[in-house]
C-alpha cells in the first residue's frame, strides 16, 4: 500500500501511520475482529487518529466508537502516530498479540526502522516514492502540498487548503480547528492533524 508514501515538507519527525490489512482468499475470512483489536491496541497506545479505508473516518461513520464497531473482514484500516514513543508502545503491543495480520508502517525509513528494533521486529520491506513526475510547475506550492499530500487519495482538496488558511488569518478559526477540518474528508484517516496544525501555526503567523 502506497498511498502514505507520498507525504513531503515539515515536522515528518511527528508523522507516523500503521496500516494494517488481511490477505484476500488467505487470513481474511474472521479478520474484523483482528482489525478491531489492532485498531483498540492503537489508539490504546497513543494513536491520535484511526480510519477504515472501506467505511471511512470518525466524520464518515459518525464517531470513532463506530469505526471500532463497524469492522468488517477484509476491511483496510490505518492509525495515525505523532510521536515515535507512542509508535513504539502500538508496536510492542502488535507484536505481543500475534494476530497474524500485514501491518505497514510509514514514517522517515531511518526512524522507522529504529522503531521496529526497538519494538523488536525486523522490516522485510521497503515502499519508496519516486517522487513527482511530468509538468510539475503546475502542482500547487510546497506549504500547500505538505498538506495536501497527507491524504494519499487526494480528498483534501488544495481549495479546502487555502480556505482553511485564510479563516485562520482572518480569526475564523483557530489552528487546532483547521487541522481538524482538513482531517475530516480523508477517508482512510491518514491524516495528521496534529502535524497539520504546526505547518499551519507556521503558514499563518
Amino acid at each position: 500500500m502506497t498511498h502514505t508514501n507520498h507525504r513531503i515538507g515539515e515536522y515528518l519527525e511527528e508523522d507516523y501511520v500503521i496500516l494494517i490489512m488481511p490477505s484476500k482468499d488467505i487470513n481474511h475470512v474472521g479478520s474484523g475482529p483482528k482489525l478491531r483489536r489492532y485498531l483498540e491496541m492503537a489508539l490504546e497506545n497513543g494513536a491520535i487518529k484511526i480510519g477504515d479505508a472501506r467505511l471511512g473516518n470518525e466524520y464518515h461513520q459518525g464517531s470513532m466508537q463506530a469505526v471500532l464497531d463497524n469492522l468488517e473482514d477484509r476491511a483496510v484500516v490505518q492509525a495515525v502516530f505523532k510521536d515515535r514513543e507512542t509508535l513504539v508502545k502500538a508496536l510492542k503491543a502488535y507484536k505481543a498479540a500475534d494476530l497474524g495480520q500485514c501491518v505497514v508502517v510509514s514514517g522517515i525509513f531511518d526512524h522507522v526502522v529504529e522503531c521496529c528494533k526497538e519494538a523488536g521486529l525486523e522490516r522485510h520491506t521497503i515502499n519508496q516514492s519516486m517522487g513527482r513526475w511530468g509538468n510539475t510547475d503546475r502542482l500547487p506550492p510546497l506549504e500547500v502540498l505538505q498538506l495536501n499530500t497527507m491524504c494519499g487519495h487526494g480528498m483534501v482538496a488544495v481549495g479546502l487548503i487555502n480556505e482553511v488558511i485564510e479563516d485562520i488569518k482572518a480569526g475564523k478559526s483557530t489552528v487546532d480547528e483547521g487541522a481538524e477540518r482538513l482531517f475530516s474528508p480523508c477517508m482512510c484517516g491518514i491524516f495528521n492533524p496534529h502535524r497539520a496544525a504546526l505547518i499551519l501555526k507556521d503558514l499563518t503567523s
